[in-house]
């Protein structure tokens, strides 16, 4: 590989800060508007982000109650929460300035601004009000560099590690909404709410801005089986398990040196292909996407070990 490790592992953890900052900003933006839509008496409250995140124990021992303002500060402010939007965004510019040499510098610039911006507007997203603005404008921002690499760097080495790291965090956030999510549902325990049911799946659907794609694939209201298999299974959704996987497996094919990874790749790919998601009961589900984490963590282990 003619390829620095030090270089490809910076490339491939920038991706996946910037990628996790994106996913971050989507997801307490839909949480503020479902809490919006359901009916006053219903409390889904911030706890569910945590668990979505992974962040709940490093959380209460920072705040005492999970509030929309601690939940908040927590998600996208706090310097202490290593996956908040802020301290991801540092990360991935901290991850940048040390292969500015090897990113087009469109990139570099981009990313600095996108960092600073988030910084010198942090109050904005404390306040209603000012919330959908600042989480809309780090969403354009992620997706601005994402474009810009896209279109501007060679499509070597570097932007199969780029790839990687992208694909893999998007891999893991699905996983984890899907797995949240859906045991948070009210219907189980509000059997008057079911309703309701249909504007929580599309939820799910909008945190990974896959609603529209979602209608236009499957032509029928939004149900549970449809959008797991969906979100787990879609090939062409770029955003579901299964097509974040193939874009690994891609950039695999065209290093070297691929054999363990590959392999790990291939085990999670069969997993995912086999399911039957729409027939899980939610304990076998969540059984499921623990099996499919392990899975992409493994996965992320074999690649370090081979490269970096």
């Amino acid at each position: 590989m003619t390829m620095l490790s030090r270089v490809a592992e910076n490339i491939y953890w920038m991706a996946r800060y910037i990628e996790r900052a994106e996913n971050t900003a989507r997801l307490t933006n839909v949480n503020s508007n479902l809490l919006l839509d359901l009916p006053r008496n219903v409390r889904l409250g911030w706890e569910p982000l945590l668990d979505i995140t992974g962040g709940r124990s490093l959380f209460f021992d920072l705040y005492q109650e999970a509030d929309e303002r601690s939940t908040i500060r927590f998600l996208v402010t706090n310097q202490h929460n290593p996956s908040s939007i802020l301290s991801s965004l540092k990360m991935a510019r901290e991850n940048a300035r040390t292969i500015r040499d090897i990113i087009p510098r469109e990139s570099w610039e981009q990313i600095n601004q996108l960092y600073l911006s988030a910084k010198e507007n942090v109050s904005h997203v404390l306040a209603r009000n000012g919330r959908f603005e600042y989480l809309r404008q780090v969403i354009l921002g992620a997706q601005t560099i994402t474009g810009l690499l896209a279109g501007t760097m060679n499509h070597d080495e570097g932007y199969d590690f780029l790839r990687m790291g992208r694909n893999l965090e998007r891999a893991d956030m699905t996983t984890r909404i899907v797995d949240v999510r859906s045991a948070t549902l009210l219907s189980e325990t509000h059997e008057d709410l079911t309703p309701f049911e249909n504007i929580q799946w599309m939820s799910v659907l909008k945190s990974l801005t896959a609603y529209q794609m979602y209608r236009r694939t499957t032509r029928i209201r939004v149900r549970r089986p449809d959008v797991l298999r969906f979100l787990l299974q879609e090939p062409t959704f770029p955003r579901s398990v299964m097509h974040a996987l193939g874009e690994v497996e891609s950039c695999l094919s065209h290093l070297p040196a691929n054999e363990k990874p590959v392999k790990a790749l291939g085990t999670l790919q069969r997993k995912v292909e086999r399911a039957r998601p729409e027939r899980l009961q939610q304990e076998e589900l969540h059984e499921f996407i623990d099996v499919l984490q392990q899975g992409l963590a493994k996965l992320h282990n074999r690649i370090a070990a081979s490269y970096f």
